[in-house]
């Protein structure tokens, strides 16, 4: 397959529709339409289920949909990072949700720029979801993850620090005077929706959030709750409470990088955060 061809394809699998795919690649549909059909007949499978009504993913075409995005954030990788080899300057790009991992953040940074040898370091701060496409597409060299909410899946990664997680609570709700939780108490609360690796939210009642200082705010307005590591008590204001989760699962910080860099200088930062 070809580059231009998974373009394509990806571009219909995300829209679901021909004509906002072919807007999307600034081409007209018809083409569209036989690259895709040209595509089908080469690997022998149906891609899309086509009615008057609908275009619908088959299960292979499911297949070629996540192989597909990892293939072109791949070559995107490779596009990004021979030209930062020559022109852009010499460092590393290290990408991290904003508001998490702060404290460690701090102490990284600060015991990585001591080392013999260590160079600038940018840091990229992001919202839920997106440290993994970045890593992935080459935009950073490495990224703090936290799972079990990102994948580490084709990544080389080290684990730094495992906590537990609390339910943020607005002051004066019932359940903020309570000494612990279970996920069963919380079933009822409007909870956020976060985006995925891809930037898409799930279905669902509760609002839709980029960030942690939105969801902060809806906390106090009392339009949201939520579960979140235990480290978040560290930057919380005035109207918020936490509470304990025992049965919540705990949550891992991880840095990650790919696995066919053979930078001493992202070696260094790797060997320093593990240390820590």
């Amino acid at each position: 397959m070809e580059t231009r061809e998974l373009r394509y394809f990806v571009a219909v699998a995300e829209e679901l529709h021909f004509g906002r795919a072919a807007e999307r690649l600034g081409m007209a549909q018809p083409p569209l339409s036989r690259a895709i059909s040209g595509l089908e007949r080469r690997l022998g499978v149906r891609l899309f289920e086509r009615t008057s009504r609908a275009v619908v993913l088959t299960e292979a075409g499911a297949v070629l949909l996540r192989e597909g995005r990892v293939a072109l954030d791949a070559v995107a990788a490779a596009e990004r990072r021979t030209r930062r080899a020559v022109d852009g300057p010499p460092g590393l790009v290290l990408v991290t949700k904003a508001g998490a991992s702060g404290e460690l953040l701090a102490k990284l940074l600060d015991a990585y720029a001591a080392e013999p040898g260590s160079v600038p370091v940018d840091v990229l701060l992001c919202g839920p979801g997106e440290q993994e496409r970045l890593l992935r597409d080459g935009r950073a060299d490495v990224a703090l993850l936290h799972r079990p909410f990102d994948s580490t899946t084709g990544f080389d990664a080290e684990e730094l620090h495992t906590e537990s997680q609390v339910a943020l609570l607005p002051a004066g709700h019932p359940l903020s005077t309570r000494s612990e939780l279970s996920m069963a108490d919380l079933a009822g609360l409007t909870l956020p929706r976060w985006p995925d690796s891809q930037g898409h939210y799930r279905d669902g009642p509760g609002p839709a959030v980029r960030d942690n200082t939105q969801l902060l705010q809806l906390i106090a307005l009392g339009r949201a709750a939520a579960v979140l590591p235990e480290s978040v008590r560290g930057h919380l204001h005035d109207g918020l409470v936490t509470v304990p989760v025992p049965d919540a699962p705990h949550v891992t910080t991880v840095i990650a990088w790919p696995p066919h860099s053979r930078s001493r200088a992202l070696a260094t930062l790797v060997r320093t955060a593990t240390r820590l």
